[in-house]
């Protein structure tokens, strides 16, 4: 056998076992999208959030992020979810961009309400609180303890 085949078939085992391990991980990750009815919420900023994001009732994925567009009339990010099937929503809940820790990805977490009217496929979710700026707030921070010493 000549050296260039045998470079040959080590290099085809090296891109299919790459190739393997992609597919495991995916298969593993659970960034699946899912199957379910869609909703829909508008948030004043949503710095992190991508499309293929969990959303979550009590920590326990339910749905992920199906799109995000910007509302031209009220300049609100407008997030679009797709929820399990089986999961009715009052109409009183509210959503929040929260994160996975410091350094951690975003998601969308739903407090569900006490109303016993529920929200509808193509429905909104009226009451929402956007992601928090950890700049800012590291800001904020310093400038408050800078003026606290004067």
């Amino acid at each position: 056998m000549s050296n260039r085949l045998i470079e040959t078939l080590a290099g085809a085992a090296v891109i299919a076992v790459a190739v393997g391990f992609a597919a495991y991980s995916y298969s593993r990750a659970g960034i699946n999208t899912v199957d379910g009815y869609e909703i829909k919420a508008s948030f004043n900023r949503i710095d992190g959030l991508a499309v293929g994001n969990d959303v979550r009732i009590s920590g326990v994925k339910v749905g992920s992020v199906t799109a995000q567009e910007l509302d031209p009339n009220t300049y609100m990010a407008v997030v679009k979810m797709s929820l399990r099937s089986d999961l009715a929503l009052p109409m009183d809940s509210s959503a929040k961009i929260a994160s996975d820790g410091l350094l951690g990805g975003k998601f969308v977490a739903l407090e569900p309400g006490g109303d016993i009217d529920m929200i509808e496929a193509g429905g909104e979710i009226e009451y929402t609180q956007g992601s928090v700026n950890l700049e800012d707030l590291i800001g904020q921070v310093i400038y408050s303890s800078t003026n606290s010493k004067e």
